[in-house]
């Protein structure tokens, strides 16, 4: 499991922008940066600048994923046809934690890295704890029967956070998840700005 060494909430401040888009991010009160210096004014980025910010929203975004795990998924990316960008965003949206969450499982992205590791999912009836596994579409993803009673699960479920993008199918009864297809950028219901693009453009040149 990889050690998360910043605080999500930091990880919002860092950015400027309530990433997962929570009533609890401090952006919501203060835009500013953390630490004593945070307050200062910022300078416009330059165009390297804007694309490490794209860069490391989108990490955040996903668990805080290390330079190594998000690199090794973006060459994947980058060696399948099509646009690099989309399919990068396909391809953490395909992550079992990422699947956990965006099914509303669990409340944060964290939850779910933890929740699949701890062993409470499985896939297609087998019991999976990676979460970087990725599923594929047609697969069903389902909370262990002795997990579905779990405090987490069921408050989670009934909140109003956020929705349940449509190539999901969620059964929120039996707690079962089927993965309809792979998404696109402009399927995946972000709170902020994702820019893959920007993205592409510093791997490109870095």
């Amino acid at each position: 499991m990889t050690k998360r060494t910043s605080a999500k909430y930091k990880i919002d401040r860092r950015m400027g922008e309530n990433i997962w888009g929570r009533a609890k991010s401090p952006v919501n009160k203060r835009e500013y940066g953390p630490g004593q210096h945070g307050q200062r004014r910022k300078n416009k980025l330059s165009d390297f600048g804007t694309q490490l910010r794209a860069k490391q929203k989108l990490k955040g975004y996903y668990g805080d994923l290390t330079e190594k795990q998000f690199r090794k998924i973006y060459g994947e990316a980058e060696r399948v046809r099509g646009d690099t960008g989309e399919m990068l965003i396909g391809l953490l949206e395909r992550r079992l934690d990422a699947v956990v969450y965006r099914a509303k499982l669990v409340p944060t992205i964290f939850a779910a890295r933890q929740f699949v590791n701890h062993g409470h999912v499985s896939v297609n009836g087998k019991r999976v704890n990676i979460a970087s596994y990725r599923v594929k579409e047609g697969d069903v993803v389902e909370v262990r029967e002795k997990s579905k009673q779990l405090a987490i699960v069921i408050e989670a479920l009934a909140s109003g956070e956020r929705d349940i993008p449509d190539y999901l199918e969620v059964d929120a009864g039996k707690k079962v998840v089927k993965f309809v297809r792979t998404p696109g950028l402009s399927d995946v219901p972000y709170p902020v700005q994702m820019e893959p693009n920007l993205i592409v453009e510093y791997y490109a040149k870095n």
